[in-house]
């Protein structure tokens, strides 16, 4: 009597290779501006044009608002035409120093004339530089009505429009500009991880990956430049900040990602995808296929998994025909399928 014939159970498999494994730590991330300016008025005035708009992508120095400049330019002409004249009375002073020095010296003059020319030069010439102070403030003021950006940034929305009246040092920003490139990623990591971190760092620092929501799995990295000074006592944690240089504007000021921080790379190691990883009596294990195209069981030890890569020691090599799906019908010996393949 023929032996009945054991129909071959469909599995997917994957090759298992040695592979760079880092070991995360993961977190949610909040992505924060590498900096951000309040833009404000240094003077009062009537606002005329604000040539951006709303959301734009500005750089330093770009014009962002401009201010009535008129009675600034009378106030500048005004200090200006004291300077002038206080100049002139200066230089006639200064004249008549020399010719009083010069008639003293013949004993033609009074020593008492003499000094007085000497008195009436030097108050001149404190005149002419309180005005030349006073000329330069005012044209400060002046180029204080073109108000430009102090950094490369995105704007925020606008404040305060075109016709409306400013005030110095207002307590509401006309418009906030955000640099957004490179942009910092600050997440908070429970304090047993800090002795590895502080190691990291003093090695040369670490990376921080970035998973950014609605981009199909795409993965940003950061180098982590912070660690704060302090655990937060309430919840058992510290602050660690990562610059991600965000080229693509991909994130954005406020928004919440994926994060995790590398603690370590297992260098070479044989990794394979977690759902391969089966938990039976003895521990972990995997099926590999072998060359007659069975099941055969091979107990493995679990290196790291992140619940979608486990790195693996114990009786694998590189090479094997692991099964990551269809276990449930296998057992030692039975013959498999590659669902996979045609």
């Amino acid at each position: 009597m023929k032996s009945r014939q054991v129909a071959a159970a469909p599995v997917l498999t994957v090759v298992a290779e040695r592979h760079d494994v880092p070991r995360l730590a993961r977190t949610v991330g909040n992505v924060l501006a590498s900096s951000t300016v309040q833009i404000k008025s240094q003077v009062e005035g009537r606002i005329l044009e604000a040539p951006f708009t709303e959301g734009q992508m500005v750089k330093a120095g770009d014009l962002l608002f401009r201010i009535d400049p008129r009675p600034f330019q009378a106030e500048l002409e005004q200090a200006q035409a004291l300077l002038q004249r206080d100049q002139a009375l200066l230089d006639q002073a200064r004249l008549e120093l020399a010719r009083q020095k010069d008639l003293s010296a013949r004993g033609v003059a009074s020593t008492q004339r003499y000094e007085q020319a000497q008195a009436d030069a030097k108050s001149l010439t404190a005149s002419v530089a309180a005005d030349a102070a006073v000329a330069a403030n005012a044209r400060l003021k002046l180029g204080y009505t073109e108000i430009r950006s102090p950094i490369t940034g995105k704007t925020g929305a606008i404040q305060i429009h075109p016709g409306n009246l400013v005030k110095a040092n207002g307590d509401t920003p006309m418009v906030t500009v955000s640099a957004i490139e490179p942009v910092r990623v600050a997440v908070t990591l429970p304090q047993q991880l800090l002795p590895i971190l502080k190691e990291r760092m003093r090695e040369g620092g670490t990376k921080l990956l970035i998973t950014v929501p609605g981009e199909h799995g795409a993965t940003l990295t950061g180098a982590v430049d912070f660690v704060g000074d302090a655990v937060d006592p309430l919840s058992g944690t510290i602050a660690v900040r990562a610059t991600v240089p965000n080229t693509d504007h991909s994130l954005v000021p406020g928004q919440f990602v994926t994060a995790s921080l590398v603690l370590e790379t297992l260098r070479g190691v044989i990794s394979v995808p977690f759902e391969a990883i089966n938990t039976g009596q003895h521990g972990a294990y995997v099926y590999i296929v072998d060359k007659d195209k069975k099941a055969q069981v091979r107990n493995v030890e679990v290196l790291y998994a992140d619940g979608k890569l486990a790195a693996l020691g114990g009786e694998i090599e590189p090479g094997d025909t692991v099964v990551v799906d269809g276990q449930l019908r296998l057992a030692p010996d039975v013959p498999v399928a590659d669902k996979a393949k045609p």
